[in-house]
């Protein structure tokens, strides 16, 4: 393994952006483009337990990226650059690290991102990632979570449950014959580009499960969120496996799919805005407190947990 400036000058000084100063400062200069506001988001990524040892580094890099471009998408921001904090083992083969620095870039040209400085250091238990993702947006139009109203619909996108059958798969838990639940696992797709201001109340994005994260919308507004599991949009192959893995996919999380409150006959604005994105009503606010799931029937649903506690 080189040295720290070696590491760095290999392979992240190519990422850099020219805000970076070529990495040899202790801090970037950045101009913020004009009439815009700053939206900054960071995510820690631990190996075992947000990926698993052996997972691609190329894939691992640009999760890291797209779980915090999936914050910027859940703001209605545009992504800028970021920093990177890297912890990493001596013993890490510097092919692993040229194929993170590869997935790096790989995601930068994606999104329009450039790297803007960072740190570096040993790590003795594992490898240990995190990003701090900068991103703009009009002033005053940032979607927050507070902002839902009784009366509101709650609407995805896309498909929800994915993410944690791939999870299952990758540990030989489940199946995947299509590899769909695993590519869902591994590679999010951060819904960034929809503009949602003036659309949407509130919005959040679907990491730590859905429930989970539909009950911050809830709490933050002072309302209760009630859905109808029925509604919730699976994928064929997760529709496949029916009531089996309804609870997991509905607190199992890494879907980063966005969630929305949307007021009543907004429905047009917002598949307009979403284009070709699927998206999906799958319930209401109303006044009260928490989140309340609902059987086709009507009865409500108990859960063993709401989704993935970190503590």
């Amino acid at each position: 393994m080189p040295d720290e400036f070696s590491r760095i000058a290999r392979y992240f000084a190519p990422l850099a952006g020219e805000a970076a100063l070529g990495l040899r400062d202790d801090a970037a200069v950045l101009a913020p483009p004009p009439e815009r506001e700053l939206v900054l988001t960071v995510d820690q990524m631990l190996e075992g337990v947000h990926f698993l040892p052996g997972d691609d580094p190329a894939l691992i890099a640009r999760k890291l990226l797209r779980r915090n471009l999936s914050d910027l998408a859940a703001m209605g921001a545009a992504p800028l650059g970021y920093l990177l904090t890297t912890a990493l083992p001596a013993a890490l083969p510097e092919d692993w690290l040229a194929a993170f620095a590869a997935g790096l870039g790989q995601d930068q040209a994606e999104f329009g991102l450039e790297l803007l400085g960072g740190d570096s250091s040993s790590s003795r238990h594992g490898i240990a990632l995190t990003a701090t993702l900068l991103g703009t947006v009009a002033p005053g139009a940032a979607l927050r979570r507070d902002g839902a109203r009784a009366g509101d619909e709650i609407w995805v996108t896309g498909t929800i449950g994915d993410a944690v059958l791939g999870l299952q798969a990758r540990r030989g838990e489940r199946g995947d014959p299509t590899g769909v639940f695993t590519r869902r696992s591994l590679l999010p797709q951060p819904r960034l580009g929809l503009a949602l201001a003036g659309i949407a109340h509130a919005a959040i994005d679907v990491s730590d499960g859905l429930v989970q994260d539909l009950s911050h919308i809830a709490h933050c507004s002072g309302l209760r969120a009630v859905i109808e599991a029925a509604l919730v949009p699976a994928s064929p192959e997760a529709a496949a496996l029916g009531e089996a893995v309804l609870e997991a996919r509905l607190t199992g999380g890494d879907d980063y799919e966005l969630i929305l409150a949307v007021p009543p006959g907004g429905e047009a604005a917002l598949r307009a805005a979403c284009g070709a994105l699927p998206v999906a009503r799958i319930g209401w606010f109303e006044p009260g407190a928490g989140v309340r799931v609902l059987a086709a029937n009507g009865d409500e649903i108990s859960l063993k947990t709401l989704g993935w506690k970190h503590f």
